[in-house]
């Protein structure tokens, strides 16, 4: 499986199909993503938990007793944890990000899903989100999982990224373009 989907290659793409067979022969798909999707949270939230699982200079037993502590304050047990004991004790849990991104999209490919990476300038209401899904379903004919980055610099507008199609409707590029038209009249 992974060697027909060019996003899962590599270290991370071997690691993360060996953990979506695992989930799948347990049934356990939905579980095991809403663990990683937590541990990433966590992740993105934490610098020190991010420094920790990227530095070289933590042995593997000090990084298997604080993931250790994070995992049980977090609430993750089971099949993703075990997994992410499995990558500290590999040496390879400076990749867990690039894992849990292949893992994402093993399972979007198993449901039938895809997914779209959106930038806004300010956070989209709940309606806004539905439509926008619901829009890109009618474009893509799959279930669409937004992955929502909020970036002020675009002002207003919003990115679209949704497989090898992007859309932007940003009003920094209206603007920049609206720029350049007036430099070349002008």
């Amino acid at each position: 499986m992974a060697a027909e989907d060019p996003s899962v290659s590599g270290v991370s793409g071997r690691y993360a199909t060996a953990l979506f067979e695992l989930a799948r022969d347990q049934k356990s798909v939905d579980a095991v993503k809403a663990d990683l999707d937590k541990f990433s949270a966590l992740l993105a939230d934490s610098p020190d938990l991010l420094r920790l699982v990227r530095s070289p200079v933590f042995t593997a037993d000090a990084q298997a007793k604080a993931l250790d502590a994070v995992l049980a304050r977090a609430g993750i047990s089971g099949i993703a944890a075990n997994f992410l004991k499995v990558l500290t004790a590999n040496r390879r849990l400076f990749a867990v990000a690039d894992v849990i991104r292949a893992f994402r999209a093993l399972v979007a490919k198993f449901k039938g899903e895809a997914t779209a990476e959106v930038t806004v300038a300010e956070p989209l209401s709940d309606t806004n989100l539905d439509a926008l899904k619901a829009a890109l379903k009618s474009v893509s004919g799959k279930d669409v999982d937004l992955n929502v980055k909020i970036d002020p610099s675009i002002i207003g507008g919003l990115v679209v990224k949704l497989g090898s199609r992007m859309v932007d409707s940003s009003l920094r590029t209206k603007l920049n373009s609206i720029k350049h038209a007036m430099k070349e009249a002008g």
